[in-house]
């Protein structure tokens, strides 16, 4: 079994938790806006924001699983195609935790939610 570092399984267990987070905070954000606001003209663009984001952060909770599923049966070692490709999701899911984020705080600023 090809197995990973305590380090790089943490990192992933913590990311995976910070996007389900931000899911959450999203769909909070969707409801709040839709309960003071209702789906008028104004905020047409901000719903398809937040679910754009919520998307983004299933996405790459989904490519983080999927991968470390990939990897953990390889035998004798995880191929290094596999191990890079990993890497490459942490970055892009760490970068997605971020821009997640800073969508919905701008969302929240700018209705007061």
């Amino acid at each position: 079994m090809a197995k990973l570092p305590d380090e790089i399984l943490t990192t992933i267990f913590t990311l995976q938790r910070q996007l389900l987070e931000r899911i959450d905070e999203a769909t909070a954000t969707e409801f709040a806006l839709f309960a003071f606001y209702g789906e008028i003209e104004e905020t047409t663009d901000y719903f398809e924001q937040l679910q754009n984001a919520r998307e983004r952060a299933d996405s790459y909770y989904l490519r983080l699983f999927t991968t470390l599923r990939q990897i953990y049966p390889s035998q004798p070692v995880a191929s290094r195609d596999s191990l890079e490709l990993l890497a490459q999701f942490i970055t892009d899911a760490q970068a997605t935790v971020n821009a997640v984020e800073a969508t919905i705080s701008e969302i929240r600023r700018d209705f007061n939610l």
